[in-house]
C-alpha cells in the first residue's frame, strides 16, 4: 500500500500517478509486440494529448475515441491515425471530419446500409476517400452487425466510389457485467472468434479485411493471443480503476488514477468529505458491474465505504463505537469506481512521482462529447 500523500493543493483534485501510468501503458504495449498485435489505445479514458502521445511514443500505432469532437482534439493535438468507434451518422459530423482528414488518417465506424449511403452523400464530391470498418456485435447487443451481415455490407460499401475498407472490429463491453474470470475468458474467445468469423466471410466475398480488432480492458489479454487477431483497442488499462480490481483485472496497487479529498467535517456517526457526486460521479461501472462498494476505495483507510453522495459531500458513515482517526483538515486518496466517467469532471490532472506533484496536465477533450 502506497504512503499516504499530503500535498499542498487544492482538493478535490484529480492525481495522477505518472510511474504508474508508464508501467500500465508498457504492459500494454509489450503484450502487443509479444503478439505481433497493433495497439490502438482508446483516449476517451483520459481524453489527453500528452498520455495519447506517450502511448504511440512507446509503440501505439494510433488512437481510438468515441466522438467526432474526441477525434478533433487528437487530430489537432498531432495524432495522425484516428478510429472512430462510433456510428456517426450526423451531416454536422460528418463535415467536420472532413476537416480532421486534413490533419489525420481518420477511420470511421459503420453498421448499416442506410449508414452507408449517408456517408457516400457527404464525401462523393470530397477529395479523399473515407476509410470505414464494420463493426460487428459479439455480445453487447449495442451497434453493430451480426457476423453473418458482415459480408453483405462489405460488398455494398464496395459499390461507392468515396468509401474504402480494409477492418472489422467489436467491443465485447458485457465483460463489465461478468461474475466470474471464466464467464470473462467465454466473453473474450467469442469477441476474437466473432470478428475472425466476419473477417473470413468478407474474404471469401472478395474482400480483404487487414485489420481484425478487439480488446476492452477486460478481455484483450485473452482475445488478443488468438490467432488471426490484428489489434487490440484498451481504454481503461491506462489507469484502471475498482470495476477492474473487481473483475480481477488489476490491483488496487496498479490503480494510476486517485482523487485527493479533504475532510469537511466528523459527526456523530459520519465524516464529510469535499468529494461529492459532482467529483466521483455516480457511476459504479458499465454494463452492469456490480462488484465495486460504496463510491471509490478510500487508500489510507480501506476499512471505511463513502456510502452516500450529494453534489459537493461525499458521507462515510461508521458505527460510533468504532475508533476513528480522520481528523477535520485531513487528506485521504480515493480510487475511483470508473475512471472514465471521473476523468470527464475535471479540468486537469495533478502529476506526481513519489509524493512530489511535477506537472499539471489538461484534460484536452473533457466534455467533447458530440
Amino acid at each position: 500500500m502506497d504512503n499516504q500523500i499530503n500535498f499542498n493543493v487544492n482538493t478535490p483534485s484529480l492525481l495522477m500517478d505518472i510511474d504508474k501510468l508508464e508501467n500500465n501503458i508498457l504492459e500494454a504495449v509489450n503484450f502487443s509486440k509479444e503478439y505481433n498485435l497493433n495497439y490502438r489505445p482508446h483516449i476517451k479514458t483520459h481524453k489527453s494529448i500528452k498520455i495519447a502521445k506517450k502511448q504511440i511514443d512507446y509503440g501505439a500505432i494510433g488512437v481510438t475515441v468515441a466522438t467526432v469532437g474526441e477525434a478533433e482534439v487528437m487530430a489537432e493535438g498531432g495524432i495522425k491515425d484516428i478510429l472512430i468507434a462510433y456510428t456517426v451518422t450526423s451531416t454536422l459530423k460528418l463535415e467536420r471530419i472532413k476537416h480532421i482528414m486534413q490533419k489525420s488518417k481518420i477511420t470511421l465506424s459503420v453498421d448499416s446500409k442506410e449508414q452507408v449511403v449517408l456517408l457516400n452523400d457527404v464525401f462523393k464530391e470530397h477529395q479523399q476517400k473515407l476509410n470505414v470498418w464494420i463493426e460487428i456485435n459479439s455480445g453487447l447487443n449495442r451497434s453493430g452487425v451480426e457476423p453473418n451481415e458482415a459480408a453483405n455490407l462489405a460488398k455494398y460499401i464496395k459499390n461507392f466510389s468515396s468509401l474504402t475498407i480494409d477492418g472489422v472490429f467489436t467491443h465485447a463491453g458485457h465483460a463489465y457485467a461478468a461474475l466470474s474470470d471464466e464467464e470473462i475468458n467465454n466473453i473474450a474467445i467469442k469477441e476474437a472468434n466473432t470478428v475472425l468469423e466476419s473477417a473470413e466471410l468478407c474474404e471469401r466475398s472478395g474482400i480483404p479485411i487487414q485489420s481484425r480488432s478487439i480488446g476492452s480492458t477486460p478481455t484483450y489479454k485473452i482475445g488478443g493471443k488468438i490467432e488471426g487477431i490484428t489489434e487490440i483497442r484498451p481504454g481503461n488499462s491506462v489507469f484502471f480503476d475498482m470495476v477492474q480490481v473487481g473483475l480481477n483485472v488489476a490491483s488496487i496497487e496498479q490503480c494510476a488514477l486517485t482523487i485527493l479529498s479533504t475532510i469537511a467535517s466528523v459527526k456523530q456517526g459520519r465524516i464529510v468529505i469535499d468529494a461529492g457526486s459532482k467529483t466521483l460521479n455516480l457511476d459504479k461501472g458499465a454494463h452492469g458491474n456490480d462488484t465495486v462498494i460504496g463510491h471509490g476505495y478510500i487508500k489510507e483507510y480501506p476499512e471505511f465505504s463513502i456510502g452516500r453522495l450529494s453534489e459537493e459531500h461525499g458521507m462515510i458513515d461508521f458505527d460510533n463505537n468504532k475508533s476513528i482517526n480522520m481528523k477535520v483538515g485531513g487528506q485521504i486518496t480515493i480510487v475511483p469506481n470508473h475512471a472514465c466517467t471521473v476523468v470527464n469532471l475535471f479540468d486537469s490532472y495533478l502529476v506526481h512521482r513519489k509524493g512530489k506533484v511535477i506537472e499539471e496536465w489538461d484534460v484536452d477533450a473533457r466534455g467533447k462529447v458530440y
